[in-house]
């Protein structure tokens, strides 16, 4: 499954997020974001040695509840899960090294 590109405007349910199988990754965030857009450039360098981890990204904001349950307080936010749990989290990231590292947490 390759990166994805745009923001979801509808985000899953936090029950559905807690049941997905296998590796997944939110990244929390708004297409207007400086911070979220540039960190793309780093996001997609670590998610091709990773094609098989599902990437979600979700259009964040005042009153979204997926990203208030998670905490989310500042873009990019990316939470990495296994089996619906979360292993790391990475806040505005600057290092493709360290989204790979939390990548390889949940492969």
């Amino acid at each position: 499954m390759a990166m994805s590109r745009q923001y979801e405007s509808k985000e899953p349910a936090r029950d559905a997020v807690d049941v997905a199988p296998g590796p997944l990754v939110l990244e929390f965030g708004t297409p207007w974001c400086g911070y979220c857009q540039s960190a793309q450039p780093l996001i997609e360098r670590a998610f091709e040695r990773h094609p098989g981890v599902r990437h979600l990204k979700i259009e964040d904001g005042s009153g979204r509840p997926l990203g208030r349950s998670f905490g989310v307080k500042l873009w990019p936010t990316l939470v990495f899960l296994k089996d619906g749990r979360e292993t790391a989290r990475l806040v505005r990231p600057r290092k493709t090294a360290d989204i790979e590292a939390a990548l390889a947490s949940i492969v």
